[in-house]
């Protein structure tokens, strides 16, 4: 069933539980996606980042999610993740995504804050929850982007990390549903062990009242989800492991030995690879 974030979130958040949130550029991970929430038996959300344009558009992918959205058995939200211009935000609540992301974090504070305030009026009005960030997430040298992880010393930077008090003052000032922040993860693959200050977490918590997103959850020690999650954490981004999951289930069935393979047969196993992943991430979010 289609479900809307802000309301979902509410109900984890209540369970000290996360949703987890995967990027689905192509059907089989839709399919993948919706199997792993249906056996696991707890709310997903299927995202389309604005930057994955280039693998599909949001036209083609954007309906095929909301039907299996519709289809599920349990609820699902249907999220534009990473969005940065005005008109792809507003294709997105046009198509019937029941959640948006506004990512104006690379800009100044006070512009943030009013590119943020136009996008929840809109979305609002129609009932789409959003989310914003606030902060910096680098991407990995290897997470498919340009960007690096942050160096020791930059660890507890105020200008890279979400600070507490900017943050109460952001979601006061533009009241969006959920927020992004900075506190030591990693879009992509992490080229080290991450150091996370968890404490931050909890920190903007008691200060915003909001569900928290963690952004770049790949790689993340389990022990470290849940202590992200009691303080506050309660939507998780799980793309770039699962995306590996996959391409390594195909490249061991690409070395059995045999005269023919067919698409379908490697699209299966692909599917049946990122649904176990899926699973087990969704019972660790959820501390199932």
């Amino acid at each position: 069933m289609l479900a809307n974030l802000k309301e979902v979130l509410e109900n984890v958040r209540e369970e000290k539980q996360a949703i987890a949130a995967f990027n689905v550029p192509n059907l089989e991970m839709v399919r993948a996606a919706i199997q792993a929430a249906e056996e696991a038996e707890m709310p997903v959300i299927l995202q389309h980042a604005e930057g994955q344009g280039s693998l599909i558009s949001l036209e083609e992918i954007g309906p095929i999610m909301l039907q299996y959205a519709k289809q599920s058995s349990v609820p699902v939200v249907v999220h534009l993740d990473h969005g940065k211009s005005f008109d792809v935000i507003l294709q997105a609540m046009k198509l019937g995504f029941t959640s948006v992301m506004i990512d104006a974090s690379d800009l100044p504070f006070e512009e943030n804050i009013t590119r943020t305030k136009e996008i929840v009026k809109v979305a609002h009005s129609l009932g789409v929850s959003v989310e914003a960030e606030l902060g910096h997430v680098f991407t990995s040298s290897l997470g498919g982007g340009e960007g690096r992880a942050p160096d020791d010393d930059q660890i507890g930077d105020k200008d890279i990390y979400t600070d507490p008090n900017q943050a109460k003052t952001f979601v006061d000032a533009t009241g969006v549903d959920c927020l992004a922040i900075a506190f030591g993860t990693v879009h992509g693959i992490y080229l080290k062990e991450p150091r996370l200050d968890l404490n931050r977490v909890k920190e903007i918590y008691e200060e915003v009242s909001i569900p928290l997103v963690m952004h770049g959850g790949s790689g993340v020690a389990a022990e470290d989800y849940q202590t992200a999650i009691a303080n506050g954490i309660a939507k998780i981004n799980y793309y770039t492991y699962a995306n590996q999951t996959g391409a390594a289930a195909l490249k061991d069935y690409l070395k059995e030995e045999s005269q023919e393979y067919f698409l379908e047969d490697c699209l299966n196993v692909t599917t049946k690879a990122l649904k176990e992943d899926y699973v087990r991430a969704i019972k660790s979010f959820s501390g199932k």
